[in-house]
């Protein structure tokens, strides 16, 4: 059997097989689902590790930044905790949008960002909160280290996505956003998502 016969590859998962990042809860991988240009929303199936269409866009709102999770997170009991108002977590990995100065136009990508807040979400009950963070080493935005550094319109826009992109007119929005928090609060929330993780898969 030749060498290249013999050589056996697999992909790890990346929610499983890949760690939270370099310097959890400051510098965490992010794995990417959806760029700014996707019209499709895509979603990771949790069984095989691959990106899974899961709807197109229902409204004309695109996503405003780089989405996706941060690996071996989960929003359970401890995340639910750090959010009245919330029933329980919403059984998914801790979502993310990256700001980045260049345009990254593909998904199922890994990066290392930097938290630098978060905004409060409950979404049918369930705690969903959505960590902001900024690309390493980005030309512009690399030295941003809380999220009130970054332009209000900027934090606005992702906040009105995140509150209206389910949303059709005439229906009542399941989704409630409020005031964004910042990166200490945001790291609270990043613990706490490694924490429930454990509890679920004991390493």
């Amino acid at each position: 059997m030749s060498e290249r016969e013999s050589f056996e590859w697999s992909r790890p998962h990346p929610w499983h097989g890949v760690k939270v990042g370099p310097n959890p809860p400051e510098l965490v991988h992010a794995f990417i689902e959806i760029t700014p240009f996707d019209r499709v929303k895509y979603e990771l199936d949790k069984h095989t590790g691959f990106l899974r269409v899961d709807r197109p866009q229902k409204t004309s709102s695109l996503p405003p930044n780089l989405y996706g999770f941060i690996p071996r997170t989960f929003c359970g009991e401890r995340v639910a905790a750090l959010l009245p108002g919330s029933l329980r977590g919403d059984g998914d990995p801790l979502d993310i949008c990256i700001f980045s100065d260049r345009p990254i136009s593909r998904a199922e990508v890994l990066l290392d960002a930097r938290v630098v807040g978060g905004f409060p979400m409950i979404d049918g009950g369930e705690a969903d909160d959505k960590i902001v963070a900024i690309l390493e080493n980005d030309a512009v935005w690399g030295n941003v280290r809380d999220i009130s550094e970054l332009p209000d319109a900027m934090v606005n826009r992702l906040r009105h996505y995140f509150a209206n992109y389910k949303s059709l007119p005439g229906e009542k929005a399941s989704v409630q956003i409020d005031a964004p928090y910042g990166v200490e609060r945001a790291e609270q929330v990043v613990t706490a998502a490694m924490e429930d993780y454990r509890e679920l898969h004991p390493e």
